[in-house]
């Protein structure tokens, strides 16, 4: 093998192939000499290839599958442009001028079909096509230099008119359009003479430069995010390979010359077809013509000409790379990939990234040997620090390890060189001795993601876990080395032995195998992780015990009452003496000082078991077959509650019981600490010692807070504040976990009795809510008591006393109890924020005092308080209510009333509820709606209700059959006969509608555009029939006033005969009426219509004889 060229260090990136695409092609048969490929171009999904035989080929870039084959008669595809932001548009032009855009319904999973066919451009070659990059239009370009554009959205809009004109043209430039560009409202043309720049929305254009130019020449704009300003850029082909950076109003910057760059050698393209070569000798400057230019991969330009691809980075003015690619036709990008069409109509996938990358990448493939000359040929970039935290020693080791070395014997050895000068032996920071790359070196993958690699012996898997579980034990000893000696103490026999500086207890002694927290990659710190190991419980216990026997002494010189004295002594006399001149020889600090800090150590004692418990159950929570699995969720819910009952447990808290029954068997140690704690933290309760020393003197062992019977009273008291300091990333994983028991109706740890009685779901709820509310979401919370509680007012109720009692702590909570409405309103508005869920206990002390007009003042606070709080706040009053509501709704324009209406039904249960109350208040009695039969009462439509806008609007809206059902119950046993008659419609009952309508007797309702007019001659029989019925009765309803005169014009059968005689013309009224025996009935009035209606209808067909014989003379002479 010979010497091997070495690149230059500055070029960093190649183009590679790593796949090729002609078996792609033969499977579409586009490989042929009578069909191959035209064009080319590509989405986020899609590769779209257009063929000689009209057809267009869309193949889904994942996995090269999903083929989808689009036929055009109108001839070869010339031109593809894919809908950027939308994957689903595709437009294409065709030879003979024709733009086609097709919609491909892949969301729907519907047929692919043509939503427009352009003919503006029909008989002329198009040139160019460009999509808008935030609605969907297409602009098109073609050989004479029109250029159109086609707005998709105006044509759907349209679709149902008589005419329409989605098409229209933007500008027609001097000669033909080389290629579109469009960006954030500017349309870029690029012609043979010059760039024109074009604002769509207002109209205008400018001339780019005052140069004419002669040939194809391309443009293209350069997106704002990456020209380092806040504007986007343009740049445009010039001759002699220079470009114009122009601004994003048409005005030239300056100018870049690339001819002596490009003097340099061509890179060569790393693929499977060939061995890379590179001929390091510089050539001769290029004058080139750039056709087309592209925006490639944040900061590049690319483009092409006859002899190679060419990426610039314009604004440094630097060539990244050019290489000899051939017989280019197009190109068409998409991120850092480009897809090349070739003259012979071959297309080639080539891929642009970093040297390292495309190592990595044929290692994966295991294509050993081209990525051993790739690293040969780029050492230089290679050996540079950026390359080596992915492409690392132990790689390039494993990569000459699959070389045969009989075969490549020659380049082992360059490999062998390249190792060498990558990992110098007097660099202690790169050796491969060293931990980073030997232990836990590193890999970028192409998604971006990190791939840990370790090169210890043994499995790799193991090989992490135990560095990780090293790394970490070995944090715990050196925390270990700051840890303070207590004075004469042994290692077990205080609670601070062994405790670090931050308040952390260790377990010292502790073997490998008892640590059992999950471990965490780089001991990243995360919310949810505890800020040590665990240890166990019993360690816990031990330390928790000869604290107690050393200090329950020290508790008792502090509280220095004659009971107190009495336990001791009758304890054990000997040893409390000798304890109290321990402790007055150790211990001479004040009392205030003393309390203090027992109280911060039991503190931390207590919430230690919860930190770790917390840990797991969120370490748990990152499983998805927990989290989505609702009995494992819970399980692992009730584990950890059983942890925070037993923690707040130890707190005397006088009137919640804890919802654990399970008696917890601790020895005298324990009972001590607990005995301790409640002196420590209720001062000088005597009551409470003298309880505390009965327990011990029984000999009794004491429960965690035994719960009482149901009949114990569960207290107006609230936690609002914790009874401990806890840190922040502690407390918000507790306000995670209770929040979601209360979600998930998880209120117990156990299956609890009271006294023989079990507690109720919604005393559970209450008394959840009072123990916890300080750990407690308040907005979760609330939305969870609305959804799972809406029958349990109780649990409502509880919610709000807590919302008063942290809102008593506001001085504006104070305030309102004096004063009017408005200041009241003007006092929440400046107090609360917007978003609290503290607004609902302002909003109840305002309605306690001014009822509903503060209901109807709440209003503007919407949506922070919501209708679902209003229905709470005044269940007892549902008339109130319904005010809110009503003023709610009309308080948005009226076109947008039921909509509105249909976003503050959540849920959808409200639905019949909210009808029940519209037409239960504020309305007619019944017995004026209805008579003994059931049957309407005449004219009792026309009676007013109070809520009959909101009533219309709840039963128009869109509901299901069942509801809709349910609806028209309600409707009817109220007598709301106008919301009746709308759901007769729906629901197609007819029949009942009509009839209900006879009984109205309002001939009003079967008249205008809205009237029930029958639609078959059926129900213009029923409607006969029902009017004879009507006549034959001995005795004729009465109208709302008593007199049939009054009112609206009833329904007879003459008025009826007149309206068959309009509907359905008068012969066939007449005919009807006679086989009804209903003709001798008619006065003269109804003869002389009938004659008018016969006169006009002659006339009417006179008329539209004429237009339609003027019509088809007119066509006529147009063909002729």
């Amino acid at each position: 093998m010979t010497f091997m060229p070495v690149i230059p260090e500055a070029y960093s990136h190649v183009l590679a192939e790593f796949e090729s695409l002609d078996p792609l092609l033969t499977a579409l048969r586009l490989d042929s000499s009578r069909l191959k490929c035209t064009s080319v171009a590509v989405s986020r999904k899609w590769l779209a290839l257009g063929s000689t035989g009209g057809g267009l080929n869309l193949i889904q870039k994942d996995g090269w599958k999903q083929r989808l084959l689009l036929s055009h008669r109108e001839g070869a595809v010339s031109q593809i442009a894919c809908c950027p932001h939308d994957d689903d548009y595709v437009a294409v032009a065709t030879s003979q001028g024709l733009v086609i855009v097709w919609e491909l319904n892949q969301e729907r999973r519907g047929k692919p079909e043509r939503i427009h066919v352009s003919s503006e451009h029909k008989g002329r070659k198009v040139t160019a096509l460009c999509w808008d990059t935030a609605v969907l239009r297409v602009f098109v370009g073609d050989h004479v230099g029109k250029v159109s554009a086609i707005k998709l959205n105006a044509l759907k809009q349209a679709a149902a008119a008589f005419v329409m004109f989605p098409v229209q043209t933007v500008t027609t430039v001097d000669s033909c359009v080389v290629q579109l560009d469009y960006l954030d409202g500017r349309l870029l043309v690029s012609s043979l003479t010059r760039s024109f720049l074009c604002d769509t929305e207002r109209e205008k254009f400018w001339k780019i430069g005052n140069k004419e130019r002669d040939g194809e020449y391309g443009a293209c704009f350069f997106p704002g995010k990456f020209s380092g300003s806040q504007q986007p850029l343009i740049y445009c082909a010039r001759p002699g390979s220079r470009m114009w950076e122009v601004s994003f109003d048409g005005e030239v910057l300056s100018t870049h010359q690339f001819k002596k760059l490009l003097s340099l050698p061509p890179l060569p393209v790393i693929t499977a077809r060939s061995e890379p070569q590179y001929d390091h000798t510089v050539g001769s400057s290029q004058s080139l013509s750039f056709p087309r230019l592209l925006h490639l991969s944040e900061q590049c330009v690319l483009t092409w000409t006859e002899k190679g691809i060419y990426i610039f980075i314009p604004q440094s003015v630097q060539v990244l790379l050019w290489s000899e690619v051939n017989d280019i036709q197009d190109i068409a990008v998409c991120k850092n990939e480009l897809f090349c069409l070739h003259s012979s109509g071959k297309v080639s996938h080539l891929t642009l990234l970093s040297v390292e990358r495309c190592v990595e990448r044929l290692l994966r493939r295991g294509l050993w040997d081209l990525a051993a000359r790739t690293c040969c040929l780029f050492q230089n970039s290679i050996i540079t620090s950026r390359a080596r935290k992915t492409l690392t020693a132990d790689k390039l080791e494993h990569l000459k390890s699959q070389l045969d070395l009989t075969t490549y014997s020659e380049l082992i050895s360059q490999l062998d060189e390249l190792i060498f000068k990558f990992e110098p032996l007097d660099s202690a920071c790169s050796s491969r001795r060293s931990s980073i790359s030997s232990h836990e070196s590193f890999s970028i993958l192409d998604s971006g993601i990190y791939r840990i690699i370790s090169s210890r012996r043994g499995s790799q898997s193991d090989e992490d876990s135990s560095s990780l579980h090293s790394q970490t034990f070995s944090e715990d000893e050196r925390l270990k080395e700051f840890a303070s000696p207590q004075g004469d103490e042994q290692p077990g026999q205080g609670c601070a032995a062994n405790r670090s500086e931050d308040g952390v207890p260790h377990a010292a002694g502790l073997p490998e195998t008892d640590k059992n927290e999950a471990f965490l990659p780089f001991s990243i710190a995360l919310p949810f992780r505890s800020p040590s190991p665990l240890v166990s419980l019993q360690a816990v216990k031990e330390s928790v015990s000869s604290f107690v026997r050393k200090t329950t002494e020290k508790i008792g010189t502090l509280h220095t009452s004659p009971e107190l004295k009495e336990a001791f002594e009758s304890k054990d006399a000997v040893d409390q003496v000798h304890e109290e001149e321990v402790v007055a020889d150790a211990c001479p600090l004040a009392e205030g000082s003393e309390e203090k800090d027992i109280s911060q150590l039991l503190e931390e004692d207590r919430l230690q078991e919860l930190t770790a418990a917390t840990a797991d159950a969120m370490t748990k929570l990152l499983d998805p077959l927990v989290l989505f699995e609702p009995t494992s969720l819970r399980t692992v819910l009730r584990e950890w509650l059983s942890q925070l009952e037993k923690t707040f447990a130890l707190e005397d808290f006088t009137g919640i019981p804890s919802t654990s029954s399970l008696p917890v068997k601790l020895n005298l140690d324990v009972h001590l600490l607990s005995e301790s704690e409640d002196r420590v933290l209720d001062g000088d309760s005597e009551e409470e010692e003298r309880n505390s020393i009965g327990t011990e003197e029984t000999g009794g062992h004491r429960a965690c807070d035994s719960v009482s019977g149901r009949s114990e009273p569960l207290g107006d008291v609230f936690r609002v504040h914790s009874p401990f300091t806890i840190a922040s990333s502690l407390q918000k994983d507790l306000l995670e976990l209770t929040t979601l028991c209360l979600e998930l109706n998880v209120l117990t740890s156990v299956v609890e009795s009271l006294g023989g009685h079990v507690l109720s779901p919604e005393d559970l709820a209450c008394r959840f809510l009072r123990k916890y509310f300080f750990l407690l979401d308040l907005k979760r919370t609330r939305e969870s008591i609305k959804l799972s509680y809406t029958h349990s007012p109780c649990v409502w109720d509880t919610f709000v006393e807590g919302l008063k009692e942290i809102a008593s702590s506001n001085p504006a909570y104070s305030e309102m109890e004096g004063g009017d409405l408005p200041s009241g309103l003007q006092l929440l508005d400046a107090s609360v924020p917007a978003d609290s869920p503290l607004l609902i206990a302002f909003a109840t002390r305002l309605y306690d005092r001014f009822g509903e007009s503060a209901l109807r003042a709440l209003i503007k606070f919407y949506p922070s308080i919501s209708p679902s709080d209003i229905a709470q706040l005044c269940r007892h009053h549902p008339a109130r209510f319904l005010a809110y509501l009503d003023s709610l709704v009309k308080s948005r324009p009226e076109d947008q009333w039921p909509s509105f209406l249909e976003f503050l039904l959540q849920p959808e249960s409200l639905r019949l509820d909210w009808l029940l109350l519209a037409v239960s208040h504020d309305a007619p009695p019944r017995p004026r709606t209805v008579d003994d039969e059931g049957h309407p009462r005449p004219h009792s439509h026309l009676l007013s209700w109070g809520y009959s806008q909101l009533i219309l609007l709840l039963i128009k809206l869109p509901a299901d059959f069942t509801t809709k059902e349910k609806m028209i119950d309600v409707c009817r046993s109220f007598g709301f006969w106008p919301g009746y008659l709308t759901l007769c419609l729906e629901l197609e009952r007819r029949r009942e509608a009509f009839t209900n309508i006879v009984y109205l007797n309002d001939i009003s309702l079967m008249e205008g555009d809205n009237g029930w007019i029958p639609e078959t001659l059926e129900e213009w029989k029923l409607l006969l029939h029902l009017l004879q019925n009507k006549s034959t009765r001995p005795a004729p309803q009465q109208s709302l006033n008593g007199s049939l005169s009054d009112g609206p014009a009833p329904i007879t059968v003459e008025s009826v005969a007149l309206l068959l005689a309009k509907a359905m013309g008068p012969d066939r009224a007449w005919s009807l009426l006679q086989e009804c025996a209903l003709a001798l009935d008619l006065s003269a009035k109804f003869t002389r219509t009938c004659d008018i209606l016969r006169i006009a209808e002659g006339r009417q067909r006179a008329l539209i004889q004429g237009m339609l014989e003027k019509c088809d003379r007119f066509l006529w002479s147009q063909q002729a």
